[in-house]
């Protein structure tokens, strides 16, 4: 006989663990106990040495699919006589188990194949779920987390139902939202303004035919309420468009199965698992040739943001639809998506024909997430549902942190412990509804996880609803308030991310921020080591006639950047016509006189002046449409030699776009396709890269901001520093973007 102490360390709290562990010993004939301890998961197991080794492999290749083991620690001990059985155990008293809000999980394969089979309890029951899927932080209240703390409250458990809760051989053992026909919530489809029109099978019949007919169909989902359409129908989605205010940016599309989403688009086995996982995120895929999807869904852009239904309520309503819906965000542009049932037919009542409603309230959002499968792994878009809030790993300890993050896809940072919780995505913070969401956000992450930040950390920029914030909650709390320069914020993320202790050299590269000089940056080249950063690199600053004007028209960006760099006299005729010419005065009067002309070191900016110069793109529909059209553009062309830099001063190595300027206008003045001229750009910037590292001299190269978001120019950057021995480090769990840097603001403030 054989008894041992295991200590279970990695995502094992929340995702129906302990069950299993019962399980597992009950059926290898083992007895002793499980419970849950501050650091994970606590076991004693006793049994013939064969069944105890038996065992352990067991809990490594067979834990329920939420849950990841990272750490397995075995103690040999004495054998006990008095015990009979398995047993879950509570905590141990007076212990204070961490506090783990698990999130919303994809409809398991045992749940789905129980909603389809006829003669199942659940047979077409649309909130089917059981311990290793369905609703979790969408639903949480409070902690701990038991019904009585979830908006399952108000649906008590019929006598089936309640058997399985009670049964640790069940997989529904403490599923917290577990329901039934009998018990749980029910469904129906209203009009806008709130009459209803069906119940049950008959309101997901009658908005499957909606969707059928070309109209736009809201859906309360998980997370929040969604805006579906018939993907197949350019009518449908230009409808959609129009009542959205979203005239060219991509919509992600959700099909009724593997097989339909694989004649669509390519998703080789890596696609396939991410897509068929737990999280079952939107992936962006490469279409393929003739998919039977409109053109309006994805305009100009060679991937789909693809999805497969992750809830029953999406599987029934793809079922009966019969073919793939566009399934976004039920918010207008730029807003925050809807969830509470007042607000979204106040917001949504213009959008929608109907509504396809439930009765089990929404807590908080959480948005679907997206990313992009690369050849080196994932890159995250958009960290939200399946992802958030789960803990991470993140230094030794200190002083708890709460980060406050950016004012684009704003997410907010609790770092205590040695681990850090990143919320949601909460999205862009200019609407009052995005203020009014990051306080509720960060209200709740301080109630779940019980703990008082010791310090508060923000952007440097003074006008975001984020900063306003955070120097708000410092008064009230009376707390240090660090205030974390946005491009240090992003190289400090990453660093942190992959335990990068020396100084490291961060690449950030994005759109806009606040610069410590008061200026806006964005082409950085910063040594970054804790609390402190030096910059030792940047883009050579270029005015921005009309300021904010010239993000949303990549045209004035060119017309600033040829003036500052090869002078008034050198713009050429192509640029010139695209203007009115009244417009073109105003413009040139303003850059004579530097009125309304910032400057900026931004290389999103230089993205887009170049993407104008290429005749690409000369004015966005939405943030990031110029650079994302030059990346397609650049992946058409063979590889191609990089344009030309200049470079200037000695500590700090600025890099002049004049020469790529130069042989960009004379190369299209030639003739030259506009994709050779992208992938001529896209490898100037390889060099660049490489021509910064070896100034800074640091072996580890972090590569950081929005501009890493596109896939050839991180993996250009990538193989470029490389070849040339530098340890090249980027996001893997956490998005490149703004989404990233509350973590970022974090790790700053806490070695400050």
């Amino acid at each position: 006989m054989a008894r041992l102490r295991v200590a279970v360390e990695g995502i094992v709290q929340g995702v129906g663990f302990r069950p299993a562990v019962f399980r597992l010993a009950e059926a290898h004939g083992l007895t002793g106990w499980v419970r849950n301890r501050p650091e994970g998961v606590e076991l004693e197991v006793q049994g013939p040495e064969p069944a105890t080794s038996a065992f352990l492999r067991a809990l490594r290749e067979e834990v329920p699919p939420p849950a990841r083991v990272d750490r397995i620690v075995t103690q040999a001990l004495a054998e006990r006589a008095e015990e009979s059985a398995f047993e879950i155990r509570d905590s141990g008293a007076g212990e204070e188990v961490r506090p783990v809000v698990p999130p919303d999980l994809a409809t398991c394969p045992e749940c789905a194949r129980e909603v389809g089979t006829p003669g199942e309890r659940r047979h077409r029951y649309p909130f089917t779920n059981c311990t290793y899927c369905g609703p979790r932080y969408t639903i949480i209240e409070g902690l701990p987390y038991d019904r009585p703390r979830t908006s399952m409250k108000g649906f008590p458990l019929c006598p089936a139902c309640e058997q399985e809760y009670r049964d640790p051989r069940n997989r529904r053992f403490h599923a917290q939202p577990v329901a039934c026909p009998v018990c749980g919530p029910r469904l129906s489809l209203v009009a806008p303004g709130g009459a209803p029109r069906a119940e049950g099978e008959a309101a997901l019949q009658a908005a499957a035919e909606i969707l059928r007919r070309g109209g736009v169909l809201a859906l309360k989902g998980l997370g929040g309420y969604q805006l579906l359409v018939d993907a197949t129908s350019d009518a449908a989605v230009a409808r959609l468009r129009h009542r959205k205010h979203r005239e060219e940016k991509p919509f992600a599309v959700m099909f009724q199965d593997l097989a339909s989403l694989q004649s669509a688009c390519e998703a080789g086995a890596a696609e396939t698992g991410l897509l068929t996982g737990a999280e079952a995120p939107i992936l962006l895929l490469r279409r393929r040739p003739g998919a039977p999807v409109a053109a309006a869904v994805a305009p100009g852009n060679p991937r789909l943001g693809a999805f497969l239904p992750y809830t029953p309520l999406h599987r029934l309503l793809l079922e009966a639809v019969g073919g793939p819906v566009v399934c976004t965000s039920g918010n207008l542009s730029d807003e925050p998506m809807a969830f509470g049932d007042d607000e979204a037919r106040s917001r949504l009542g213009a959008l929608a024909d109907a509504f396809l409603v439930h009765d089990r309230p929404i807590v908080r959002p959480v948005d679907d997430s997206v990313l992009r499968l690369d050849a080196d792994g994932p890159t995250f878009l958009r960290r939200a549902r399946g992802y958030a809030p789960l803990a991470v790993p993140l230094g030794d300890g200190g002083p708890p942190v709460l980060a406050l993050g950016g004012h684009q896809k704003n997410t907010v940072a609790l770092l205590a412990g040695g681990q850090v919780v990143l919320s949601q995505h909460l999205g862009d913070l200019a609407s009052a509804e995005g203020a009014d969401l990051l306080a509720r956000t960060v209200t709740d992450l301080l109630a779940f996880f019980r703990i008082r930040p010791e310090r508060l950390a923000c952007d440097l920029h003074p006008d975001y609803a984020s900063t306003r914030l955070a120097e708000r909650l410092a008064a009230e709390w009376g707390l240090p308030l660090l205030r974390v320069q946005h491009h240090h914020a992003h190289g400090a993320a990453c660093a942190a991310e992959h335990g990068l202790r020396g100084p490291v050299l961060a690449l950030a590269w994005d759109g806009t921020g606040y610069g410590a000089d008061g200026t806006i940056w964005g082409g950085e080249a910063l040594v970054v080591a804790g609390a402190t950063f030096r910059r030792v690199g940047h883009l050579r600053p270029f005015p921005l006639p009309g300021g904010d004007a010239a993000v949303r028209d990549p045209k004035r960006s060119a017309l600033g950047l040829v003036g500052a760099v090869l002078g008034p006299g050198r713009i050429p005729a192509s640029l010139l016509a695209a203007f009115e010419e009244a417009e073109l005065g105003v413009l040139q009067a303003m850059l004579a006189r530097d009125l309304n002309c910032p400057r900026t070191s931004s290389l999103g900016r230089l993205f887009d002046a170049v993407a104008a110069l290429t005749g690409i793109r000369e004015r966005r529909g939405f943030e990031g449409q110029a650079a994302m059209e030059l990346e397609f553009a650049a992946e058409r062309a063979a590889p191609e030699h990089a344009y030309g830099w200049a470079f200037s001063g000695q500590e700090v190595r600025v890099a002049d776009p004049a020469p790529l300027v130069a042989e960009l206008l004379r190369d299209r003045a030639a003739g030259a396709a506009p994709e050779a001229l992208a992938r001529r750009f896209h490898a100037a910037l390889a060099d660049l890269a490489l021509a910064w590292a070896r100034h800074a001299g640091l072996r580890d190269v972090a590569l950081a901001g929005g501009c890493f978001q596109n896939a050839l120019l991180t993996t250009l950057v990538t193989a470029r520093l490389s070849e040339a021995g530098f340890r090249v480090h980027r996001h893997r769990r956490f998005p490149p973007n703004d989404g990233s840097l509350a973590l970022g603001q974090a790790a700053v403030a806490a070695t400050a």
